[in-house]
């Protein structure tokens, strides 16, 4: 799954209103429209809340009504009026939203309703408004509001049936609560052999099971390595010897570095970012070591790994509950994905604060973040450090990408993340409403992350007899 890009919206693709003119209040009505709601098969129902005019609560109770209503608790963080918005926005869009039904709109104010037309020219979004309309002069009031906020000239439908025709049928679909919490069986202590020698290591000390799984981890990096040096035929070797005359002996060839090391770093973290245990990073990496010898190519990584930070050592794989812990409980994009970043790239806020907006790319798949322009100013840029987005997080950094481009005075060269780690006491409220234990945070390690010191080199060649 990869993050959705919307697409244009223009004034001729927009869907047109739906009114819903409900003269007697019929109950039925609105449990129809509640029935109907599902915000992961694109469909929503709010109901405004009663005895306020807000335009902030009214973007809020959006935001509830995709299920993001964490701000409910008196602890939480509070959104402004236009972040709030912003918020609803930027979900929408990436989270593929369709139709928004709206209960009660005959008490939505002017700028109430005003808000809702630059959601729906921003989103595309179709608009359905349910409202208790008993008499003929309420009903001409209600419709000179809605032309007064570009809402003119909504297709209308009145009297029960037809009003329940135009809903739809309840969504009979299975309704799942919060995905079960995670659990993964770890691997054992795993020998400390190199990578020609892993798996008899492994055969020698583990039992029939242990060895099993830590063996499948094993070809599974094997694999991904074999498949990521077949796609990257341009991954070229430079020579680090010195250059020798035609006169000099001609023995064996010099060790030559890799050059492309983002890429080399983006494939060390695409391997182990969802590993769910230090373990199965190690094995994973023993894998790859193993198909990179084969192929006369030495692959060196930090000789402590499990005691450092980073991909799959101090990462937590975005599972479902994961996502769903997220999305629940960070109604605002910017927190959302801040959090996610601390969760799948295992690094501390330091390094992260450093992630401009540039920084992602189109598809939210990779993450770069240029520590050296901001330490040695005016110096060529050394490697960047490479984090790859798991699936299930992209949606996460799109919302944040469009927020943040959305904010007033914002250019790519802006911190993606600005505000959300400047602080100790934002910072503690950003980890508290996350509700997740993040191993960077609670076990920092302040050197650089393992597969940043990832070293690769091609083999000396052998001479014949």
């Amino acid at each position: 799954m990869t993050a959705r890009v919307p697409a244009a919206v223009t004034p001729t693709t927009l869907s047109p209103v739906l009114l819903l003119l409900d003269a007697g209040d019929d109950h039925a009505i609105h449990h129809a429209a509640h029935q109907r709601a599902r915000p992961e098969r694109g469909c929503i129902t709010a109901d405004p809340t009663p005895h306020t005019n807000s335009l902030a609560y009214l973007a809020l109770d959006l935001l509830r009504s995709m299920g993001r209503d964490s701000f409910t608790r008196p602890d939480a963080e509070r959104m402004s009026t236009d972040a709030a918005w912003r918020a609803v926005t930027c979900w929408t869009l990436t989270t593929g939203l369709k139709q928004a039904i709206v209960l009660r709109a005959h008490r939505l104010t002017l700028e109430r309703l005003a808000r809702l037309a630059t959601w729906r020219a921003e989103t595309g979004i179709r608009l359905v408004l349910i409202a208790h309309t008993p008499t003929e002069a309420t009903e001409y009031r209600l419709r000179a509001r809605l032309a007064a906020a570009g809402l003119a000239d909504p297709h209308t439908v009145s009297g029960t049936p037809a009003i329940l025709d135009a809903i739809g049928p309840p969504d009979t679909s299975r309704r799942h609560g919060p995905p079960p919490p995670d659990h993964i069986p770890p691997l054992p202590d795993l020998p400390d052999g190199d990578a020609a020698s892993f798996l008899q290591e492994c055969r020698r000390h583990l039992n029939k099971d242990d060895f099993a799984r830590t063996d499948s981890q094993y070809w599974a990096g094997h694999a991904a390595a074999r498949t990521w040096l077949a796609r990257h035929p341009s991954f070229t070797p430079v020579a680090t010897a010195t250059v020798r005359s035609p006169d000099e002996d001609t023995g064996p060839h010099e060790p030559t570095d890799w050059q492309d090391m983002e890429s080399l770093r983006l494939f060390l973290s695409c391997l182990t970012v969802s590993s769910p245990s230090p373990g199965h990073t190690l094995a994973r990496v023993r894998g790859a070591q193993a198909h990179f010898l084969g192929r006369e190519l030495q692959l060196d990584v930090p000789d402590d790994l499990a005691a450092r930070g980073g991909p799959g050592i101090t990462t937590v794989p975005i599972t479902p509950h994961v996502a769903h812990t997220l999305t629940t409980h960070l109604p605002n994009p910017l927190r959302a994905a801040a959090a996610a970043a601390l969760l799948f790239t295992g690094t501390g806020q330091s390094l992260l604060s450093m992630t401009q907006i540039a920084s992602v790319d189109e598809h939210a798949t990779r993450l770069a973040i240029d520590r050296d322009s901001r330490i040695y100013i005016g110096m060529p840029p050394g490697p960047r450090h490479m984090y790859a987005v798991p699936p299930r997080a992209r949606p996460l950094l799109a919302a944040a990408l469009a927020f943040r481009r959305r904010t007033p005075r914002t250019t790519d060269r802006l911190g993606l993340f600005a505000g959300c780690f400047g602080t100790p006491i934002r910072f503690d409220n950003l980890i508290r409403d996350a509700g997740l234990d993040i191993p960077a945070v609670t076990h920092p390690y302040p050197a650089e992350d393992w597969h940043a010191a990832a070293r690769c080199r091609r083999l000396p060649a052998t001479t014949a007899d």
